[in-house]
């Protein structure tokens, strides 16, 4: 055959690859494990929530032992592979990941000293976020196979370029990433971030935009902070304005350092595939570059492997973190008054955007640094509905906090700096005050 032929016999393959139907079927069981919230049993929430539910449930014997064993690979890795010398930061939390596993051990035991044993502390760490963290990424890494290897990231990715593009100064494929995780989880947002970026799909700017700026933690976690708020009468309000705030402050943090200043290039090892600007036949367009994607995708079987294996890494690599990082914040929190006077820093915007208990806000605020959930227990007793509501957007629209999205960031392979999210967590804290207080002015 002709390398004519050949090329034509190629780019034939390309513009219709075979097994054209599972763009549909994989990535519309993509879509319903991840956005299509169901009830079962009295419990409203997405699929997949109601998988890892499960699986905690009737294999509630062995869950803690597969969880010690994440935390144990992940403390090893590191050392084993001898990543914990790339630099100071990852030293840092290779040695943290053994207080981690200290603390996973003691809590599986059940020979946690009084002090760790408290209610808010280790059994917070071990049941509220290591334990569904510690599930959830890799059954959800099994299922992002299906919504984000079949063509679905490229169709929507064109489809919204108009918007995402100047508006975000991301790719229009983020717009998948922003839902998964404003819908599902920031672990499983992460997770897809990571691979695309590895992909060469996202620039490194880009990549630290949507980590920072979409990787929100879960709707089913909101619901949480609204019944702890006592505002789940006005839950479509809350729902609804928090996902409006969090993206205007997005759209306005990308524009401004740090952010603004991080590299534009690629990941190292990725050869790179920017996004292409579509200016006519949108439609068509979005159906070719699905296609394409189609055409390049590997064997189920291997896909799905892949993605098990990249979010078993990934769980590994966040728990111990969690465990240590997120037991320093809240002890930080329990035992000192070092957050009442970071608190202090937010009063005057607390003040200037007229809630009602500005100085109690500004330090419950501070509190999210640690543990996004902190906010929503120190201002619970607020008899302000417009503080409890803003304290409610806040929590989630920060995106940043120590206790675990700290640790799934570092744990990817973005190279954003510890710095840039504390300097990225303060603005966004800042911005959604000022943001939502006069949604909340107006509507409640």
């Amino acid at each position: 055959m002709s390398s004519r032929t050949e090329t034509s016999a190629a780019r034939a393959s390309t513009s219709n690859p075979p097994g054209q139907w599972r763009f549909f079927v994989f990535s519309a069981i993509g879509i319903f494990m991840f956005f299509v919230p169901v009830t079962i049993a009295g419990k409203n929430t997405i699929p997949l929530d109601h998988l890892v539910t499960a699986i905690q449930k009737y294999a509630e014997p062995v869950v803690p032992f597969a969880i010690l064993a994440l935390v144990v690979l992940g403390t090893l890795r590191p050392f084993v592979s001898g990543s914990w010398r790339a630099s100071t930061t990852r030293t840092i939390f290779a040695v943290l990941n053994v207080l981690g596993l200290v603390v996973a051990v003691v809590m599986l035991t059940e020979t946690a000293p009084s002090w760790l044993a408290a209610e808010g502390i280790g059994p917070f760490l071990w049941e509220k976020l290591v334990i569904p963290v510690g599930l959830i990424v890799p059954v959800g890494a099994v299922f992002l196979a299906l919504l984000v290897g079949y063509g679905l990231m490229e169709f929507v990715g064109v489809i919204v370029q108009p918007i995402m593009r100047p508006v975000f100064r991301t790719p229009g494929r983020s717009a998948v990433d922003a839902v998964a995780s404003f819908v599902g989880s920031y672990s499983l947002g992460l997770l897809i971030t990571n691979r695309v970026y590895r992909e060469g799909k996202y620039s490194t700017r880009e990549a630290a935009i949507i980590a920072t700026g979409f990787s929100t933690v879960s709707a089913t976690f909101m619901i949480i902070v609204a019944k702890t708020l006592g505002i789940m009468d006005i839950w479509l309000t809350y729902f609804f304005g928090t996902l409006v705030v969090t993206f205007i402050v997005t759209a306005i943090t990308v524009w401004i350092p740090p952010l603004s200043r991080i590299s534009d290039d690629y990941h190292p090892d990725a050869t790179p595939q920017p996004e292409e600007m579509v200016t006519h036949d949108r439609l068509g367009t979005a159906w070719r570059e699905a296609k394409g994607a189609l055409a390049e995708v590997p064997g189920f079987w291997s896909n799905i492997w892949s993605n098990l294996r990249d979010g078993t890494l990934m769980a590994a690599a966040i728990l111990p973190s969690i465990l240590s990082v997120g037991l320093i914040g809240l002890l930080l929190a329990e035992h000192t008054a070092i957050f009442d006077w970071i608190g202090w820093i937010f009063v005057p915007f607390t003040w200037v955007a007229q809630l009602p208990e500005p100085v109690l806000a500004g330090k419950a605020i501070a509190l999210g640094i640690v543990e996004m959930f902190l906010p929503a227990v120190q201002a619970a007793g607020v008899e302000s509905l417009v503080t409890r509501f803003v304290v409610a957007v806040v929590a989630v629209s920060q995106i940043i906090f120590f206790s675990a999205m700290v640790p799934c960031i570092l744990a990817t392979d973005i190279p954003i700096k510890i710095w840039h999210l504390v300097v990225v967590w303060f603005q966004r804290v800042v911005l959604t005050i000022l943001v939502a207080a006069p949604v909340a002015h107006i509507l409640l």
